[in-house]
């Protein structure tokens, strides 16, 4: 690690660690904004890693990045955090001054005319709780005041709030951008797939320790070879999701990351898939309940596969672009990955 990551990795992880509660994460899935969190994390900077210093920012790569997105899903704080640090970067990319309060994310069908935005964006993180949306409509970033915004309240799996955002001839910020057409679903797959490298590292870490605490028969399950033989594949996957995240995060700070984006959220939706089941093996019913934390992490997991394409989608545009290549291209272009 550098200095500016040894110092992300201490803030975000001292803060989140002392302050995301599962007293505050019921209250959150509850409908109970945690102000007060959030505002410390703005305090520290953490929601501006990406920015220029110049705009208030760390002046960050999307390698420092990871730290605190990862960090945000290993102790699952109930905060559009991830989607903070997009929304920032997005801003920065154009050049819009980034407004104070919280940001997100809106993918949606928006029509942009005369600095007017139209349109619906449906299932946007924490939309209720935002004064600001950050959107691509065609080549341009779009900064929407949502103060005026008609709200549909909705929820995922894990009860974090995914409204549905109208927005009607809306004043608006906007600025070209060199970014991909699909550029908010990219990035957004990137955020998600570090948010879920990092809850998996808590579920590895949750489950081992469980496993050396449940006793049966006389020892702890964890003495089982066959309890081993599971937890061993548990980190495995935990340990291969992470590191394809890092990837792409060190791949888009050379350039053009597509590829390993792509590959980073198909690897952390299979790892979700397999280290969730057996979590919630090891530790058999407790996982379930509310005296629990263990599904504060998987039904997050869960929910985020579906979130700016599931593996299948993403799986399915590599295909096709190997196709589109043709077969003898397909070994030379990854290995120069």
């Amino acid at each position: 690690m550098n200095e500016l990551q040894t110092i992300l990795a201490d803030s975000v992880n001292g803060l989140l660690a002392e302050r995301v509660t599962r007293d505050l994460i019921q209250k959150a899935e509850d409908g109970t904004w945690p102000e007060d969190l959030w505002n410390e994390l703005e305090a520290n900077g953490l929601t501006r890693v990406l920015a220029p210093e110049a705009e208030g920012g760390a002046g960050g790569t999307w390698a420092d990045a990871a730290i605190v997105l990862k960090a945000a899903g290993r102790h699952v704080a109930p905060l559009p955090l991830a989607e903070a640090v997009l929304a920032h970067w997005l801003l920065a990319e154009s050049g819009i001054p980034a407004p104070d309060g919280v940001l997100t994310v809106m993918e949606g069908n928006f029509a942009l005319a005369g600095g007017k935005l139209s349109g619906t964006a449906p299932r946007v993180p924490w939309g209720r709780n935002a004064a600001h949306g950050v959107a691509l409509v065609g080549a341009e970033i779009v900064l929407a005041p949502l103060a005026g915004a008609a709200i549909a309240p909705d929820i995922n799996v894990a009860r974090e709030p995914r409204d549905a955002v109208t927005l009607k001839n809306v004043t608006v910020q906007s600025a070209s951008v060199a970014l991909p057409e699909n550029a908010l679903r990219l990035f957004g797959a990137l955020i998600r797939a570090c948010q879920m490298a990092g809850a998996l590292d808590y579920l590895a870490a949750q489950t081992v320790a469980y496993a050396n605490e449940r006793t049966q028969f006389g020892k702890p399950i964890g003495k089982f070879q066959a309890i081993q033989q599971q937890l061993a594949v548990l980190a495995t996957q935990a340990a291969a999701a992470g590191i394809a995240a890092d990837h792409a995060c060190a791949s888009l700070n050379k350039g053009d990351a597509a590829f390993e984006i792509a590959v980073a959220k198909i690897r952390a939706d299979d790892a979700s898939s397999i280290a969730t089941s057996i979590a919630h093996q090891v530790h058999g019913a407790i996982g379930f309940t509310y005296e629990h934390g263990l599904h504060f992490a998987t039904r997050r997991l869960w929910s985020w596969r579906a979130e700016f394409g599931a593996g299948a989608e993403w799986a399915e545009s590599l295909g096709r672009e190997t196709i589109a290549r043709g077969a003898d291209a397909l070994w030379p272009y990854v290995t120069a990955r």
